[in-house]
């Protein structure tokens, strides 16, 4: 990616807190209308490093520009360019939904019938059209995300910080939010810049992924090339007769390394010398009749447990909803 770029840019980023490096000289190169996935355990630097990038918090060390400015030299311009919902929310519950858009309209100094237009036009699109004119301190959890999303994009910004934006929303809730976040990316061309504590939610909304474990960037790729790097397919056969178990685990062995597999069946990690298929056709041909076949495809959670050696905190409760 070039200086110039109107994505992000990260160059050996650093941030310390007295004896704490809680960036390690991280690098990024997110292009325009990307949404970029960023994951880590709590106290990996993902808070941290958005706050660089949203000027927050000056970096130690290193560089980063954001739509073309530096975030050092040019904060003022990258504020004026970036939408950003944080975890730290500052809503007033004194005020309704309405008037928060239109102080934050004011301020990014627009007013008059656009602002009225974009005011009700960010109600209806995150949903907040009748509970528009109530105050704040009636909202729901999910409620206040979603006006916090509508704060954030009042002044149409080419790039949009999204700070664990879905934590603790219901699923529905949940759902809602990404198909905004999807088609802010798809039909506005806006860049976003992601942080989830949930594997799904990036599995689902993002084109590429970073991984940040102890401030540095261990695994970084979309989805399907991280998941397909960390490991192949497992095939698990249950036979139709418990004494074909020796015989089934024969023939398997043919294509994979034997594996964990439940009572009663066998499995193995396929290695390349053969696809669901030919393992079908090798049943069929050895007249071996299988009760069940399962395909198992590696997860992010399998990804993230690799590269860090352990469970991203989300991913408990993504498991509990199931």
């Amino acid at each position: 990616m070039s200086s110039g770029s109107k994505g992000i840019e990260v160059e050996g980023l650093v941030r310390e807190f007295k004896d704490v490096l809680a960036v390690d000289g991280i690098d990024l190169a997110i292009e325009p209308g990307e949404i970029y996935g960023f994951l880590g355990p709590n106290g990996a630097g993902k808070s941290t490093t958005v706050h660089m990038l949203t000027t927050l918090l000056p970096p130690t060390s290193g560089r980063a520009s954001v739509a073309g400015f530096d975030v050092v030299r040019d904060g003022p311009k990258v504020r004026a360019t970036i939408g950003a919902a944080l975890q730290e929310t500052a809503l007033d519950p004194f005020l309704t939904g309405r008037e928060h858009l239109r102080l934050q309209a004011s301020l990014h100094g627009i007013g008059g019938a656009e602002r009225q237009r974009l005011i009700g036009d960010l109600l209806d699109r995150v949903g907040l059209t009748s509970a528009g004119d109530r105050k704040v301190r009636t909202y729901s959890g999910g409620m206040k995300r979603r006006l916090d999303l509508a704060l954030a994009l009042i002044h149409r910004p080419s790039i949009l910080f999204l700070d664990e934006p879905t934590t603790g929303l219901d699923p529905q809730s949940r759902t809602a939010l990404w198909e905004e976040v999807g088609r802010l990316s798809r039909d506005e061309g806006v860049t976003v810049f992601l942080t989830t504590q949930y594997l799904e939610e990036a599995d689902v909304l993002a084109d590429r992924v970073g991984i940040i474990d102890h401030g540095h960037i261990v695994a970084e790729g979309t989805p399907a090339h991280l998941k397909a790097d960390i490991g192949k397919p497992t095939v698990e056969v249950v036979p139709e007769e418990d004494a074909e178990q020796a015989r089934l685990s024969a023939l398997l062995s043919r294509f994979g390394s034997p594996t964990a597999a439940r009572p009663g069946a066998s499995a193995v990690q396929l290695d390349g010398h053969g696809v669901l298929a030919d393992v079908i056709r090798a049943l069929d041909q050895e007249q071996l009749r299988a009760a069940a076949i399962n395909l198992h495809s590696p997860s992010l959670d399998d990804v993230f447990l690799a590269k860090t050696g352990r469970k991203l905190e989300g991913a408990e409760e993504e498991d509990a909803e199931v």
